[in-house]
């Protein structure tokens, strides 16, 4: 197969597997999470964020990358504990609310402590899309979307290299 084409294949079925699949459901509002009075932030320079994270966590956290879908560590980890920022450690997922999205990526229909994430519109690369980001370190997880089960109907689609998981 052409390189070019199988390379616009990938991006396509990328872009579509990080989209909602109705356009008019993509409306989470921005606004919703608050960030919690007992968040201090944490700010470090990118030469000391490249020092404590990987290539690959500092890309996605810091670049606002993301990783391929289905190669992640915790796409399809089924044990019991919590999720946390691999930049700050904040706790951020609880396992009860992950659920198999046959995205590629671990998602939750919901977090731990809503204070704990912020949410930003995204409109990066002709879509529109809610980011979602560490409300302690400003780390990139994922994105949110409006597509996901009961009782919330989002689903937090993270990356695993932006994620720590402790299992209970």
């Amino acid at each position: 197969m052409n390189p070019i084409l199988l390379l616009s294949c990938i991006i396509f079925s990328f872009l579509n597997a990080c989209s909602t699949t109705n356009s008019s459901k993509n409306s989470v509002d921005v606004k919703q999470v608050a960030i919690q009075d007992t968040i201090i932030p944490i700010q470090k320079s990118k030469e000391e964020w490249r020092k404590l994270l990987s290539p690959e966590a500092f890309h996605v956290l810091r670049e606002q990358g993301t990783e391929r879908a289905f190669t992640g560590k915790y796409w399809n980890n089924h044990e019991t504990g919590v999720y946390y920022c691999a930049g700050c450690k904040l706790p951020l997922f609880d396992s009860s609310t992950k659920f198999d999205s046959g995205t590629g990526w671990p998602s939750f229909f919901d977090v731990k402590v809503k204070g704990n994430v912020k949410l930003i519109s995204d409109t990066s690369y002709g879509m529109e899309r809610v980011e979602v980001e560490c409300s302690r370190c400003g780390g990139h997880l994922g994105h949110v979307f409006e597509d996901g089960p009961e009782p919330t109907g989002l689903r937090y689609c993270m990356n695993s290299v932006s994620l720590e998981f402790e299992k209970k």
